[in-house]
């Protein structure tokens, strides 16, 4: 590969990193920088990642599981700037019902109604627009609900539901929580999740819960 295109490369990569703002997978990437070659992609993206920490950059390029990779603020700065975000933010109902969902996944999007009523319906919309979770329609019986791997990435939990289930219960250890203003003691509670989120205030003008 010559130089000049081994730049244009790098500052496609940098550019389709830095505009999605979440992780990107080894497909996505090949063809943004017109490569069949992981191999290629791979070696474009460990070289980024040592010019960022060469500058001693607050942004970091990392390689995830499930062989994705991502442009994300270091971690330390995360405190320093978590109020200036603009992420979409979820409102404390939404959360409620993605913490229960997170938490008993895959489960049936009547019992998710039932534990925490029929506003659930709005809250599943909003959260299926914004890709946190996924609706897959049964023969006869509904749908089922579980949540997306985006939904890992942006509250920091493993790909593995079962896995991602130890992290909320160590969350709830940690904090006393044991179960949901809904009264269901064995729910997940939304706290964990408002944690992980960390992101400031939570508004959402369209939340019309009490």
């Amino acid at each position: 590969m010559n130089k000049m295109k081994s730049v244009q490369r790098l500052a496609m990569l940098e550019a389709a990193l830095y505009s999605a703002g979440r992780p990107i997978d080894m497909d996505g990437l090949k063809l943004v920088v017109r490569t069949r070659s992981e191999k290629v992609v791979q070696g474009l993206i460990r070289e980024l990642a040592l010019r960022y920490e060469a500058r001693r950059s607050a942004l970091e390029i990392r390689i995830l599981p499930s062989n994705r990779a991502v442009m994300r603020l270091r971690e330390k700065y995360d405190r320093s700037v978590k109020r200036l975000t603009t992420r979409p933010l979820l409102s404390i109902g939404p959360l409620k019902t993605l913490s229960y969902i997170a938490y008993h996944q895959p489960v049936l999007q009547r019992k998710v109604v039932e534990d925490r009523g029929n506003h659930v319906y709005y809250h599943l919309r909003q959260m299926e627009e914004m890709g946190l979770i996924t609706r897959e329609r049964l023969d006869g019986r509904g749908y089922i609900i579980e949540t997306t791997s985006y939904f890992s990435d942006y509250f920091g939990f493993g790909l593995d539901p079962s896995k991602s289930k130890i992290q909320l219960r160590q969350m709830f250890n940690q904090m006393t929580i044991h179960k949901l203003d809904n009264g269901n003691e064995e729910s997940a509670p939304s706290e964990a999740l408002e944690l992980a989120f960390a992101e400031g205030p939570l508004a959402d003008s369209g939340d019309r819960l009490p």
